[in-house]
Formats: structure tokens, C-alpha cells, sequence
């Protein structure tokens, strides 16, 4: 039987399960993969829908009665935070001044968010749209600002617009943590023994990545649309790291200081002690 497996289609989740997905892996288990869109994961994670599913960790708090957290596979490092991105004006604007404004977001669970209502201080007036519609609302007028993530850190520039801040520099400088984006979560009824096969698997996944670029990088280019080689490789790079591997001490770390934070900022109504895979 085959588990249920559901990630994105941006270049650091392909490139890490391309070998698991495609069958390269002598004895690892097989799975059914499922792409969509990090907003639509988060939202079919709340309905329990996968086995197994890439999601933000903004949306782990409500997620913990169907899923605990897996050490591998997840999207956190540094240097790769969300950025809040504008039209260039007359004067540089404040980012406090964005709490008033009208910003586009990629979801409402997601990290990016949580860390913009942290950094603000306040939830600001905003227009939920796939990640991929929020340059071009942006460079329309249809919003004041945009919080980009994924490949749009790479290409807001080429769009005339700039940086107001960087959430995830925001956040390094804040803590000395690296920033949790997303992980994989297994769903809880999968026993602790499955899990870990499970994430043993993924770890298996990501090594045969690094050691045979040539033979996984087709499934990559084949889910990235019209990305260029330069923006996808950036990708990788900076959204696959070493806490991809394992999230270590650092990585749960991480993890607790956002939950602690956002729940001292009034964005989570309890304290939330993340449910993590054994070792």
C-alpha cells in the first residue's frame, strides 16, 4: 500500500522527494504524491486529507490533533525569509507604516504571515491570492504590498518593485535562529515505527538528490513552469540546507521560539509544544 504523500511543486520539495516519488529507492516505501499549492496543503491538512503533507509551520498550532512533526524534509535555514515587497515612491516608506496598508498574502496559516503580524505587531488589513498572483497585484495597484515567498524572492526585483523588509533577517536578528518555514508532518495514525521508516526514506530521498543531480533534476524542471535554471537552482540552494537533513537541536529550537512568540503576541490563543517524530 501506497502512503499518501502531498508537497508543492516549487523546485526544494520536488528536488527532495524526486527520488522517493519516482521509485529510485531500493526498499523505501512507496507513496501516491499529491502537488498543490502551500495555502491548498495547509487548508487539506486541517481536513486530515494525506498521510503525509508538506505545511507551513503558522499552520502547525491548528494542525496537532491529526499530525506530529518529522525531523527531515521540512524548508528552514537562514537567509530565506519572506519578504515584504512594494512599488517604489518619492521618500522610502516605514514598514510600521504598512499596518495600515492593504498587503497581499500567500495564506493565512502560513509562516510568512506570522512572522509579518510579529514583525508589525498588529494583523494588518489583508487579500489572501496564490503566491504567484501577488508580484503581479502588486506591480497592478491592486494592493499596497506583497509578503512573497518561494522563487518570488528572486524575481520581485525584475518586477520594479523593492524590499521593505526581510522577515526572515527580521527574525535571525531577533532570536539567533534560523527561520521555520515548513515542515513534513505525518498524520497520527501512522505508528511512531512507520514514521520514523518513513523519514528515514526522505532523508534517503534528499542524499540521492545531492549524489545524482542529473537523474532527478527532469522530475524538477517538469513542475517548475516557466522558472529559469538560474532562479530554480537558487531555489534549491537556499530552501534546501542542513536542517532539510534533520532539524537538529537548533531547527526544534526554532520551531518553539516561533510558537512562544506568537502566542505571547496574541496570534495563537495557547502555548503549543510541538509534536515531533522520535530520532
Amino acid at each position: 500500500m501506497a502512503y499518501t504523500l502531498a508537497y508543492s511543486p516549487c523546485p526544494n520539495d520536488t528536488y527532495v522527494f524526486g527520488a522517493l516519488t519516482n521509485g529510485l529507492l531500493p526498499r523505501a516505501p512507496q507513496v501516491a504524491p499529491h502537488l498543490t499549492d502551500i495555502d491548498e496543503l495547509n487548508r487539506a491538512a486541517e481536513r486530515a486529507t494525506y498521510e503525509l503533507v508538506k505545511v507551513s509551520y503558522g499552520a502547525i498550532p491548528f494542525l496537532m490533533k491529526h499530525y506530529r512533526i518529522l525531523p527531515a524534509g521540512g524548508a528552514i535555514g537562514r537567509g530565506c525569509g519572506p519578504l515584504l515587497v512594494a512599488q517604489p515612491g518619492g521618500s522610502p516608506p516605514l514598514f510600521s507604516d504598512f499596518a495600515q496598508k492593504r498587503i497581499a498574502i500567500p495564506g493565512e496559516r502560513t509562516t510568512a504571515f506570522m512572522l509579518l503580524q510579529l514583525a508589525l505587531g498588529t494583523r494588518p488589513k489583508t487579500v489572501t491570492m496564490r503566491f504567484d498572483r501577488i508580484i503581479p497585484a502588486v506591480v497592478a495597484g491592486e494592493v499596497d504590498a506583497g509578503l512573497i515567498i518561494h522563487e518570488s524572492r528572486f524575481t520581485y526585483r525584475d518586477a520594479g518593485l523593492i524590499s521593505i523588509v526581510d522577515l526572515g533577517e527580521w527574525w535571525e536578528n531577533m532570536t539567533l535562529l534560523p527561520i521555520p518555514l515548513g515542515a513534513i508532518v505525518v498524520r497520527n495514525d501512522i505508528p511512531e515505527d512507520e514514521a520514523r521508516t518513513l523519514n528515514a526514506a526522505i532523508r534517503q530521498s534528499l542524499d540521492f538528490a545531492r549524489n545524482n543531480d542529473a537523474v532527478v533534476m527532469p522530475y524538477v524542471r517538469a513542475h517548475a513552469a516557466e522558472m529559469n535554471d538560474d532562479v530554480m537552482r537558487s531555489h534549491i540552494t537556499t530552501y534546501v540546507t542542513d536542517f532539510t537533513d534533520d532539524l537538529g537541536e537548533a531547527g526544534r529550537n526554532a520551531v518553539h521560539a516561533l510558537f512562544s512568540r506568537a502566542h505571547t503576541a496574541g496570534i495563537l490563543n495557547r502555548e503549543i509544544q510541538p509534536d515531533f517524530v522520535g530520532p
